[in-house]
């Protein structure tokens, strides 16, 4: 098994993100970046929320009858949303957290 963050790898057990850093080796290059798993995930959002707003469409129109389907799409288009929104959340916590942080 890879230790992608140096974290068994470390001497006392302790996560130090200085020596993860100076090891690029430890970190799996075959693993996403944030940014390329952060547009990955704005992506399918978008995407399961334009199914569903095509599936409402279809119904409101009578071109669908399936009201479980349409159910089950705005519900993971807005559990997609609900969970970036988190992340944005988080982000911006910890963004607040390093301002504070003296130099």
């Amino acid at each position: 098994m890879t230790d992608p963050v140096g974290l068994i790898s470390a001497s006392n057990g302790a996560y130090d993100p200085r020596r993860a850093a100076r090891n690029p080796e430890a970190q799996d290059p075959s693993a996403p970046s944030f940014k390329e798993a952060l547009l990955a995930n704005l992506n399918e959002a978008n995407r399961l929320q334009q199914e569903a707003t095509r599936a409402v469409e279809d119904l409101q129109t009578g071109q669908r009858q399936d009201v479980e389907n349409v159910l089950l799409a705005t519900t993971k288009a807005d559990n997609a949303f609900k969970m970036l929104q988190a992340l944005r959340n988080r982000m911006m916590e910890a963004y607040d957290e390093i301002k504070q942080m003296r130099t």
